[in-house]
């Protein structure tokens, strides 16, 4: 019988997704992706602008389900391309992403 190389309790790494997200904002100055992903934190994620002012982020994360939202010119907005959505404790509602 072979041995495990892995200590006992250690969960093995769950490999990481390449997400993109994106956000329709033409006339926006700044556009922050913001989720579970990290920790909701306005400095980790910020969106870069392209063409047509469509607003665009690659994220990097493992299989889950996560909550997230845009912050555009420092107002929330979901994203108008994923209708899962949840309510959150701020008397609005989050998106769902899922990941497999």
């Amino acid at each position: 019988m072979a041995k495990s190389t892995k200590a006992p309790g250690v969960k093995p790494q769950l490999k990481r997704k390449r997400i993109t997200l994106s956000i329709e904002a033409p006339y926006a100055e700044t556009v922050l992706l913001m989720g579970d992903f990290n920790q909701w934190n306005e400095k980790k994620h910020p969106m870069k602008k392209g063409k047509h002012g469509m607003w665009q982020k690659i994220i990097m994360v493992p299989p889950g389900r996560y909550e997230y939202r845009f912050l555009v010119d420092g107002k929330w907005r979901n994203d108008p391309t994923n209708d899962q959505i949840i309510a959150n404790c701020f008397g609005s509602t989050n998106n769902i992403l899922n990941i497999i």
